[in-house]
């Protein structure tokens, strides 16, 4: 069984069954006993008020759609810091609140998606990057470049990335990649700077992510594997986004699907 924290989803759950007791026991029990003209006293009315609030925002949180804030640059350019995402969270099959065990599977990762996850060597974390492996292939980094069951993986170069989140001390270089299906999408590297190189088996039930901002993103490379169980989702369109620096939002990027 995974391990159960304290985060918003727990708090939350555990909100909307205290309001949900105080809400089914005035209803039997006092509503019943209590005079047409009496109003329950202020704490019954709050926990009645509140209650089917609390649990239409847990169930759509836990089985529809998670806002996702992007806190750092290891996916720039496809995501911004300030970006907010939405997570469907039935892409890969429907978890029970808090412990997170798939009760029904709907699906699963496909090579080239952005997906959230809990951080395998912390899963009170939620990060994000790009599926590059799939259970059973073969993935190689090296000197900057990937293969993918032996095959180089095609980079097209697009000139030097100056855009949102650009490395002020360092050139970007922007690539387009296609995957082995055909799916593209932009990656940067960064001239003095190396991702580590690395050659691994994707073993089964588990998966290989990179961040598309290759040269500064800790993944797979660095701490290993996704398992199946740790998936939250998947990302696929930015519904916010806010540059903190300059407190501006960014109005461009609102509604844009993510590929």
């Amino acid at each position: 069984m995974n391990n159960v924290h304290m985060d918003f989803e727990a708090w939350l759950a555990l909100a909307t069954i205290a309001t949900g007791i105080i809400w089914l026991v005035d209803r039997l029990l006092l509503a019943p006993k209590r005079d047409k003209s009496d109003e329950p006293n202020g704490f019954i009315e709050f926990a009645r008020s509140f209650f089917p609030v609390l649990l239409a925002v847990l169930l759509l949180r836990a089985f529809v759609f998670e806002p996702f804030r992007i806190p750092s640059k290891s996916m720039v350019p496809t995501l911004l810091v300030g970006d907010f995402v939405l997570v469907n969270k039935f892409s890969y099959g429907l978890r029970a609140p808090v412990f997170h065990t798939k009760f029904l599977d709907l699906g699963e990762p496909e090579r080239g998606d952005v997906v959230v996850f809990r951080y395998p060597p912390d899963p009170t974390k939620d990060y994000i990057k790009r599926v590059i492996g799939m259970p059973g292939d073969q993935i190689t980094y090296a000197d900057e470049h990937l293969f993918i069951n032996g095959e180089p993986v095609d980079l097209e170069q697009l000139g030097v990335y100056d855009g949102p989140d650009a490395d002020a001390l360092s050139t970007m270089h922007q690539f387009m990649e296609t995957l082995p299906e055909g799916m593209q999408h932009p990656i940067l590297q960064v001239d003095g700077r190396r991702g580590p190189d690395v050659s691994v088996t994707v073993p089964e039930n588990k998966y290989f992510v990179m961040g598309d901002n290759r040269d500064n993103s800790a993944d797979s490379r660095v701490w290993g594997f996704v398992p199946e169980e740790n998936l939250v989702g998947k990302a696929f369109m930015i519904w916010m986004s806010v540059d903190f620096s300059e407190f501006d939002v960014r109005f461009s990027r609102i509604g844009h699907i993510l590929h």
